[in-house]
């Protein structure tokens, strides 16, 4: 599934990754590279096995513990409200 941030979240990209600011509670995130190679999949419309075999590619890690990273990403970004 496709991800979307919210209207109070603002993105930037940087060199060590990307940057998350929740303007609700003034709170900044910052996601490595892996954490936002998983976002950008996820946001231009890959879905989660999508966002799986970018990581293994890119890391060369194992599928499954791409998948792990990728499950836990996506549920703490929707727990936290900054994804719907």
């Amino acid at each position: 599934m496709a991800l979307k941030f919210g209207a109070d979240v603002s993105t930037a990209e940087t060199d060590y990754g990307t940057v998350l600011l929740d303007e609700r509670a003034g709170a900044y995130w910052e996601l490595n590279p892996t954490g936002t190679l998983v976002v950008r999949t996820l946001m231009a419309g890959g879905d989660e096995a999508d966002a799986v075999a970018a990581l293994a590619a890119e890391f060369a890690i194992d599928p499954d513990r791409a998948k792990r990273d990728v499950d836990a990403l996506v549920q703490e970004l929707r727990a936290s409200g900054l994804a719907e």
